[in-house]
């Protein structure tokens, strides 16, 4: 070994490759991973780099379950030693699995029949309905960044009020509400939080029945097919963030902006940060510009006085996406208040979004 080498203790050798100190010392005196040098006077154990690949490759090989035997013949031996050492371990764990899960089946069939549990609330929607709304809310979903600050951000609200099925998403950006009338519902109100990512999955079932029992209980829920399939989600009990409160303190809208949602996602789609809509009092037209890119006239029509607000293309565009019919009607109360994207062809799915202050200078429209 070098002896200008930088040597770790083992302490900070151990959170390097995700061991405790003291399963050092043991695998030290086993002989699996000896330390790079010890000091003779204090008995110190100091490890070097090259050791680190060893390291984590015996803290994986001890996560999975083998025996430290096994342990030192895929450390030490072949690659065709260490394959048929794994194999057979892969083998055993299969065949102890479906002994204890056959055990385990059999201790519940034994078992007295519980009485089922009553959800809070239901409603029956139809399955193309709700995967639609799923897709619908799913793109306010906050990002993986912010989930992983916030993870609340990353679930999708489900309530069940007044014969109503409400889907909500928010990442502090956006705010999507999509409102399903049931076609009966029962108990409520009641509400559940959801993974994205898990109800993206649900929906994609959903897509294929007429109509779906939605059951939320108080961990949770499922989905009842037709046919009496029953697919179950896990739930979450942390706050999530007021909607309607956000909804109900709305400003006053003053301008209103309808303009071709094909047109306006295409105008902000190729655009940067800060790309600002102008209009003007009577106008037919409104202008895109800034952003990177050349100002673009769009035909619309606008009421209130003149107006000139940023958005963020990432934000606006999945908003837009997620609308339904060729229009889409902007109801704007200042330049900085959120503004609220509205479908004339279907008056049950709300968005809002946040604008941004723009961030290049503005050109002469």
């Amino acid at each position: 070994m070098d002896e200008s080498e930088e040597l770790l203790g083992i302490g900070a050798f151990a959170r390097r490759v995700g061991l405790t100190p003291s399963a050092l010392r043991f695998y030290d005196d086993c002989g699996v991973l000896r330390p790079a040098r010890v000091d003779p006077a204090s008995g110190y154990r100091f490890y070097g780099a090259e050791q680190d690949g060893r390291g984590v490759l015996l803290r994986r090989l001890r996560e999975a379950g083998l025996p430290l035997v096994d342990v030192r013949l895929v450390l030490d031996g072949g690659e065709a030693e260490a394959r048929t050492v794994l194999r057979a371990h892969l083998e055993r764990t299969r065949r102890t699995a479906d002994t204890a899960r056959a055990l385990v089946e059999g201790l519940l069939r034994d078992l007295p029949m519980e009485a089922p549990e009553q959800p809070l609330g239901r409603a029956v929607v139809g399955g193309a309905e709700l995967a639609s709304a799923v897709r619908q809310v799913g793109p306010a979903v906050a990002d993986a960044g912010t989930r992983a600050e916030f993870p609340v951000l990353g679930c999708v609200l489900i309530e069940v009020d007044d014969e109503e099925l409400r889907l909500v998403a928010t990442d502090r950006y956006r705010l999507a509400v999509r409102v399903l009338r049931a076609r009966t519902a029962g108990g409520g109100p009641c509400r559940v939080l959801v993974d994205a990512a898990e109800l993206a999955d649900l929906a994609t079932w959903a897509l294929r029945q007429q109509y779906v029992d939605v059951e939320v209980y108080g961990d949770g829920g499922c989905l009842v097919g037709e046919d009496g399939e029953r697919r179950a989600f896990v739930g979450r009990t942390a706050e999530y963030p007021d909607y309607r409160l956000v909804l109900e303190g709305l400003d006053d809208v003053r301008h209103r902006v309808i303009v071709g949602r094909a047109v306006l996602r295409a105008a902000f789609a190729e655009r940067e940060k800060g790309a600002a809509l102008t209009t003007r009092p009577g106008a037919r037209e409104a202008v895109i510009s800034g952003g990177g890119g050349s100002p673009v006239t769009v035909s619309a029509v606008c009421t209130g006085p003149s107006l000139r607000v940023a958005f963020d293309p990432a934000v606006l565009v999945p908003a837009l996406d997620a609308g339904v019919g060729p229009d889409v009607l902007l109801e704007i109360a200042s330049g900085t208040a959120p503004v609220v994207v509205r479908s004339a062809d279907q008056g049950s799915f709300t968005t809002l979004v946040m604008p941004v202050r723009e961030r290049v200078s503005r050109e002469t429209d």
